[in-house]
């Protein structure tokens, strides 16, 4: 199922993220590769995934912290950013596949990771549309 959204603000983008949130399973495992230019929401949309998986968490860029985890209720969510991974090594080096397996796994920049992006992924991608620079569309594909 493919959704299309249209947001005129980071609030609005943070909504979308929420809308996503309620959506998942908070007890099984998933990953949402994230795909979009530098500035176009992809930690605001994150913040708004947080409000509802991770309530307490204070979410910020893991621009170079690499991951983020924050505490669910029922399983950890993790917020990666692999804009400066290089190669699959790189990549496991950080301990990738215990993130996958064990909590829902959020990654900016999965354009730079895509043959490890597990098949059943929830794809998010954010683009900005019109002259305005705060719209975004958003496209998010869930794999059933």
């Amino acid at each position: 199922m493919i959704k299309e959204f249209h947001t005129k603000s980071v609030e609005e983008t943070e909504g979308v993220g929420r809308e996503l949130a309620f959506t998942l399973n908070r007890e099984k495992p998933c990953f949402i590769a994230m795909y979009g230019d530098l500035g176009v929401g992809k930690t605001a949309f994150v913040r708004g995934l947080a409000s509802v998986l991770a309530p307490s968490a204070k979410v910020k860029s893991p621009t170079y912290t690499v991951v983020n985890k924050y505490e669910g209720d029922k399983i950890p969510l993790y917020h990666l950013d692999v804009y400066r991974i290089n190669d699959e090594d790189e990549l496991y080096s950080i301990g990738f596949d215990d993130y996958v397996s064990t909590g829902i796994c959020v990654v900016e920049w999965s354009e730079n990771i895509q043959e490890s992006i597990p098949s059943d992924a929830v794809s998010v991608k954010i683009e900005k549309e019109g002259a305005n620079f705060e719209m975004r569309k958003i496209t998010v594909e869930v794999k059933e």
